[in-house]
Parts: C-alpha cells; sequence; structure tokens
C-alpha cells in the first residue's frame, strides 16, 4: 500500500507546502488533509496514514500551542524531520472587491497577528475574524453567501480556490517563516548526519529554586548547545511547568546521549521526541559566536585520560 501523509488542511495551506518539500515524490491522492492539528496527530497515531507534518513555531509568534500540547500529551511520537517555509501573505477577494468594499476579513490568528499593521494602515474598520488555517479563510469565502469580504492567506490558497489577489505582501515583517515537523510513530532511528537536533520534554521532579540550572547544566558541561527552550504547563495543576527542548546533536552520540542520562536523573520524566537532520533553512545566515561543542572525539579522549589517571599514570 502506498504511503499516505496527514497535514493541516484544507488543501493551500503552508502546512501542504511544507508536506511537498519534506515528500516531494508524493502524489497528490497520498497527502491526506485534515482539520485540525490533533486529527493529524490522531492520523498517526492510529495508522490511518503513515506520517504527518504540523506546524511547530513561527518565527514572529512563536509556538504553536496546539501541536506542543499534543506532544507533551497523549500516545508519543517521534519527529524525523523539519522544514522551514517562508511566510508571506496575501489579501484576497472575489471578483469585483475593491479595496474599500472590505469590512470582514477571515484568516488564522497566528496571520492576524502578522499583518495587524497592515491592517490597521490600510483597513483600519474592517472586522477581523479567526478560522482554523488560511486556507480555511481562503475557502470559506469562495463559497455562496460567504460572510467574509476578504481572506488572507497564502497564493497557494486563493489560486486554489479561484480567488482574486488584492495586495500582496502585506505581512508585518517581510522574513517570517514557520518551522513545520515531519511527524511519525516510534521506531527505528535514522543514523546521525553531522548535522542533527534532538527535541524532547523535560517535566522537573519539583518546583524548587535552582530546578531550571540544574537541567540547563546537564547539557552546558557537555558542551550541548540548545536551539529552543520553552515553557509549557503540563496541565496538572495550576503552577506546574514542563520544558520543551531542541539540542544539537543526535541521541546516538556520546555527548546527547550523556546529557538526557543527566535529565532523566534530576527530572520527574522526560519524554523523547525524536533524533533528525536539522534543516539547513531554519540556520541563521551568520550565526552568533559561541563557545566550541565537544564531540564524541572529545569524550572518548577525556575517558582515556580518566582511566590513565585511574590507573596511576600522571600526564
Amino acid at each position: 500500500m502506498p504511503n499516505r501523509y496527514a497535514f493541516l488542511g484544507p488543501e493551500g495551506t503552508f502546512t501542504e507546502a511544507a508536506l511537498r518539500d519534506l515528500r516531494p515524490e508524493a502524489p497528490d491522492d497520498a497527502r491526506i488533509a485534515c482539520e485540525g492539528i490533533p486529527s493529524v496527530f490522531d492520523a498517526v497515531r492510529s495508522g490511518a496514514v503513515d506520517a504527518g507534518v504540523v506546524p511547530l513555531e513561527n518565527s514572529v509568534e512563536g509556538g504553536v500551542t496546539a501541536t506542543i500540547a499534543e506532544l507533551i500529551n497523549g500516545e508519543p511520537l517521534v519527529i524525523t524531520g523539519e522544514t522551514a517555509v517562508p511566510v508571506e501573505f496575501t489579501l484576497f477577494t472575489k471578483d469585483g472587491t475593491a479595496l474599500e468594499d472590505v469590512k470582514r476579513v477571515a484568516t488564522h490568528p497566528h496571520a492576524l497577528a502578522q499583518c495587524r499593521g497592515w491592517l490597521a494602515q490600510n483597513l483600519p474598520d474592517a472586522d477581523t475574524h479567526a478560522v482554523s488555517s488560511t486556507a480555511a479563510a481562503a475557502r470559506s469565502l469562495s463559497e455562496p453567501g460567504s460572510p467574509y469580504d476578504a481572506a488572507i492567506c497564502a497564493s497557494i490558497a486563493g489560486e486554489r480556490y479561484g480567488l482574486r489577489s488584492l495586495a500582496t505582501g502585506i505581512g508585518d515583517h517581510s522574513d517570517a517563516a514557520t518551522r513545520f515537523i515531519y511527524l511519525s510513530r516510534p521506531g527505528t532511528l535514522a543514523e546521525p548526519t553531522g548535522s542533527d537536533l534532538t527535541s524532547l520534554v523535560a517535566f522537573i521532579n519539583t518546583d524548587h529554586p535552582g530546578a531550571l540550572v540544574e537541567l540547563l547544566n546537564q547539557f552546558a558541561v557537555r558542551g550541548v548547545n540548545l536551539t529552543r527552550l520553552e515553557s509549557r504547563p503540563t496541565g496538572d495543576k495550576l503552577g506546574s511547568y514542563c520544558f520543551c527542548i531542541d539540542a544539537e546533536g543526535h541521541v546516538a552520540e556520546a555527548r546527547v546521549g550523556e546529557a538526557l542520562m543527566g535529565i532523566r536523573r534530576v527530572c520527574r520524566d522526560v519524554r523523547f521526541l525524536g533524533s533528525y537532520p536539522r534543516n539547513d533553512q531554519a540556520l541563521e545566515a551568520d550565526p552568533p559566536l559561541r563557545p566550541r561543542t565537544a564531540t564524541d572525539a572529545d569524550f572518548a579522549e577525556a575517558e582515556q585520560w580518566l582511566a590513565r589517571i585511574r590507573a596511576g599514570y600522571v600526564d
């Protein structure tokens, strides 16, 4: 049976563009649009599809709450890939609608936040309405009797639903991008590539002074760089938090594996979310200077040095 892939739908979302980037060989009938992020997770967990793609974070708005909540709770899935998609928004209308006719605009909340400046300047009196995705806004606008006059979405969505572009590049941040993750059911991990990320969720044991420092030290003393650290409520009670972490490296590498063991020792629980190839599009063009990252060779040499010390030799 051919592979099937779920994505946050409907057709024309930025998530579909991400899936096309991650699986360009997939035919149209292998891409399954789902209504809502939880539905993508459910499809992967149940085996209805082989993998799924969902947004994880936006360079302007930060983490996508629904995705993070599913990663933290429910039956575990693993991240096996990622990609970053540039986000450019366009205002679409039906034929015959002028800018001054636009009174009701539909879009996703993240898109609305990223176009707020343009809307304030060009459509100050228009009402905005949140829907499940930017493509859903375009689809709704295209339907007969739609309550909306315009939709903010990607060009692919507006064109797919037969709408007319009224204004392009309306986002307040021209270099905005969204990071998407490729989800699979747990299985054999891919081999390290030399440019990987490891993702996990750490639940601290008790709320006490220095709890976060204890957690971060497990990475720092081993020379493992973190690319993302985000606190999220566990849902257990008010004031109970866990930490979502992305670290450079692969769990098969000694330094990363040792860091994860250290975290396991100091935390109540740790959910491993996968080690996977890092997408170079997510890297900065000129990354900031930082301390040299330790390698497995460094750890092996240090281990040999300690063995010589224990055997009575002094270097």
